[in-house]
């Protein structure tokens, strides 16, 4: 019986090509796009989940209530770790992670410029279940001068020789690190990422503090620990620890000092929320987003949904042409249950042809999306016999809830009604089900349509903002610390070039991955009785040059100058720093700021307000200083041949024989690079809204095939009658253009509140405008058009003779 029901099913879908072709290729597409998403939302989920403790690892952070709002920091002092684990019983053990600067990593011939670097406890690697393939997990960090490396590290400098006991030379030779260690790699599926890593007992720290921050801490709490109770704690350690601290380091009353038990809190993050649920500063890694995986995952749904919809549109579309063989088949003695599992099984046999050409296409289509989407999913993962059951098991869910309706639809047809030639489904071009799902079909496609505008609107206005300095033309020289004595003298023999306008020295740099140093600072009051407005601000350490090589504007005061000795311990500050350290209206030209060690520096400019970070984050209180800025040479050329600028700065780079390779990026790159993130997630909307439009214009092309196919009779007779080609197009399109119509009206509302709360990410976000919504109308009727057009304008120009004939 079963092998029977295979050969009416296989003759069944041969004999609709068609049809069967537009079912299968909608079915594949969405599942193509729901197997892809589902390994990224598994691959999202699964981050941080491998340390045999997972469950019990929490990160301690730092909540700090500031210049009017919150902060939230993913790092704490180096003190705070051990002190907590000292504190309190219910912690296992503690351990600390230091990110280490850029740095040239030399052996013997090889030298390499080394970004990601670590300094680590003793016992990190142990905690977070990273084991060794050569060396001992428990002492491998424990000495001074002691280094772990990856695989890859030690094959890129050592070959094939053995790595442990080698040495290798940090920056100019003057530090040596020994390999005590080699992993295999650090799991892609965590929220730092690590070639080697350095040990802590290197540190020079004699008495560790409290009340700053820097150190990666993380807890291992025991089984039966409440970590909500355990932060409840917290607080008594900073009335014991930091507000002594604060009190000597900012020079102020016990009685302001102690304002930080209450703005100044330890907080605790499961390891395994970090990934997805952190939007604390200074994260190790780009964090995910849960509100991408829950947009993804529904994504998957709806597209999947949109495929299931077709097969039940153009299934119960096409019963009519299947009646008679229903009817013949009831009278020959076939049940319902029979003819329910015939109809069944044609539906699965088909999504399984879907499902195998899905995997196939996922193979192909893998490498692209890791690229798109940042990941290292791998195709062994997606193939394993434990993902091959639950396809399997999938393409039957998906089968049966594609074929369902129109089994049961065509199984419960009357005899009668199809033997008299009546249809096996009643006033079917008419069926409130398929127009509802025709309205579903395009109200999802027509919500995409409005998030990919939206999304590119966005990234287009984040990139065009003005953001308050000279990106073009600005060449960033890096690694210039390693000329020493030479740096400024490389940077004055550049001045020289009549291409350049003009250079500055700094490490810090507005965009990209520069290193800003932070402090807490006040503004110093006429008697010690007024309050401090204490603010926790970051740091730009620059020369004289810094402003006007970026075309910085200043606001008020001046610039640092080689004319005034004093400038030394003088400051630049931004408008947000002005405005939150209290000034109001008043000027703070000749105010005095204090920081952090009580060190004095006299405000003599303030500068406007210029974007250092993404959109997405306010801008924060800056002081600029005067002074340590080795690092990078900034310099803004004329527009001209940069290929000839670069190399002629190369050449004279390598006159004075540096031990690091000359290395530059254009700023307005570094710039684009801050927008990585949200680039991506406008490509992924575009690529799915056009998956979306495309199953549902598939759908729609197929029934607007059946309309016609079914209504030949009654167009050959209104032709006769004197009806033209065009009212016959416009005929067949009417019912059509109103479902979409419908479908837009209602994706409207669903659209605008969607993006309304994508966009609430953004510190500086565009505003939704009404053409938004009227263009991606305009499209998605345009489309449907486009779509049925084609059959309507075929149905309108077939003779009547040929279509009148059988009558």
């Amino acid at each position: 019986m079963l092998t029977n029901y295979f050969k009416i099913s296989w003759r069944n879908l041969m004999k609709n090509k068609v049809f069967s072709f537009i079912n299968i290729i909608g079915l594949a597409v969405g599942m193509i796009c729901c197997i892809l998403i589902a390994a990224f939302v598994t691959d999202e989920l699964s981050y941080d989940q491998y340390p045999t403790q997972a469950n019990q690892i929490y990160r301690v952070g730092l909540h700090l209530t500031e210049n009017g709002g919150i902060t939230d920091f993913s790092n704490v002092d180096a003190a705070v770790g051990p002190g907590i684990q000292a504190a309190f019983p219910e912690v296992l053990a503690a351990t600390r992670l230091l990110t280490w600067h850029q740095v040239f990593i030399r052996y013997q011939d090889k030298q390499f410029k080394e970004q990601s670097i670590a300094m680590a406890d003793s016992n990190f690697l142990e905690i977070f279940s990273i084991p060794l393939l050569e060396g001992d997990i428990k002492t491998a960090l424990k000495e001074p001068g002691s280094i772990v490396v990856t695989k890859a590290f030690a094959q890129k400098y050592f070959g094939t020789s053995p790595a442990m006991g080698k040495t290798i030379l940090f920056d100019k030779g003057q530090e040596v690190r020994k390999v005590t260690g080699v992993i295999e790699k650090i799991p892609s599926n965590t929220h730092f990422h690590f070639d080697a890593f350095l040990s802590t007992a290197d540190l020079p720290i004699k008495s560790p503090s409290w009340s700053n921050i820097g150190f990666y801490t993380y807890l291992v709490l025991n089984k039966k620990a409440d970590p909500e109770k355990l932060e409840a704690k917290f607080p008594q350690l900073v009335a014991k620890y930091v507000v002594p601290e604060v009190r000597r380091d900012m020079g102020i009353s016990l009685a302001e000092a102690q304002k930080s038990v209450n703005t100044f809190r330890f907080s605790l993050m499961p390891l395994t929320d970090i990934h997805l649920h952190s939007a604390s500063k200074y994260e190790l890694a780009a964090n995910g987003d849960i509100n991408s995986v829950y947009i993804f995952s529904i994504l998957a749904i709806f597209i999947l949904l949109l495929a299931i919809v077709n097969f039940t549109n153009l299934s119960t579309a096409g019963a009519a042409s299947r009646s008679k063989e229903i009817g013949i088949r009831k009278v020959m003695g076939s049940i319902k249950t029979q003819l329910m599992k015939q109809f069944l099984l044609e539906s699965i046999l088909l999504t399984f042809v879907a499902l195998l050409l899905a995997v196939v296409a996922v193979g192909l289509l893998l490498p692209y999306f890791n690229r798109l989407a940042g990941k290292e999913i791998s195709i062994n993962t997606l193939v394993s016999v434990k993902n091959a059951a639950i396809l399997v098991v999938f393409g039957f869910c998906v089968g049966i809830l594609a074929g369902a309706y129109p089994a049961f639809l065509l199984s419960f047809s009357k005899i009668t009604a199809v033997l008299k030639g009546g249809s096996a489904v009643k006033a079917s071009r008419r069926s409130t089900l398929r127009s509802g799902l025709v309205v579903f079909q395009f109200a999802v496609s027509g919500t995409l349509i409005v998030a990919t505008m939206v999304t590119y609107q966005q990234l287009h206005f984040m990139q065009n903002k003005k953001i308050g300095f000279d990106k073009e033309q600005v060449l960033v020289i890096q690694d210039s610390y390693m000329l020493g004595q030479n740096e400024q003298v490389f940077k004055q023999q550049l001045q020289k070039d009549s291409r350049v306008i003009q250079a500055s020295l700094s490490a810090n740099i507005p965009v990209g991955m520069s290193n800003i140093e932070g402090s807490t600072i006040y503004a110093k009051r006429e008697n010690d009785k007024e309050a401090h407005s204490e603010i926790t601000t970051n740091i730009y350490h620059v020369d004289e040059e810094y402003l006007a090589t970026l075309g910085m504007e200043l606001k008020e005061g001046r610039s640092f100058s080689k004319e005034f000795s004093t400038d030394s311990t003088a400051t630049i500050i931004n408008e947000t720093a002005a405005r939150d350290l209290g000034f109001g209206k008043a000027s703070p030209i000749g105010k005095t700021i204090v920081r952090s060690g009580q060190r004095e520096f006299t405000i003599i400019g303030v500068v406007k307000d210029f974007h250092y970070a993404s959109a997405r984050q306010k801008i924060a209180p800056l002081i600029m200083l005067l002074g340590r800025n080795s690092g990078a040479i900034i310099v803004k050329v004329k527009a001209a041949d940069a290929a000839d600028i670069v190399a002629s700065f190369k050449k004279q780079w390598e006159t004075f024989n540096p031990s690091a390779p000359f290395t530059y990026s254009f700023l307005d790159e570094r710039f684009a690079f801050l927008y990585e993130t949200e680039q991506k997630t406008s490509q992924l909307f575009t690529v799915f809204a056009i998956i979306s439009i495309v199953i549902a214009c598939l759908g729609l092309f197929g029934l607007a095939a059946l309309t016609a196919e079914q209504r030949t009779k009654e167009i050959g007779v209104r032709k006769v009658l004197g009806a033209s080609v065009v009212s016959i197009i416009a005929l067949l399109s009417r019912d059509f253009l109103k479902l979409v119509l419908i479908a837009l009206v209602l994706a409207v509302p669903i659209a605008w509140f969607a993006m309304n709360r994508w966009l609430e990410d953004f510190a500086y976000r565009i505003d939704l405008s009404w053409w938004v919504f009227a263009m991606a109308g305009l499209l998605a009727v345009g489309i449907a058009i486009l779509t049925i057009s084609f059959q309507s304008i075929k149905a309108a120009l077939m003779n009547p003779v040929k279509s009148l004939r059988s009558e």
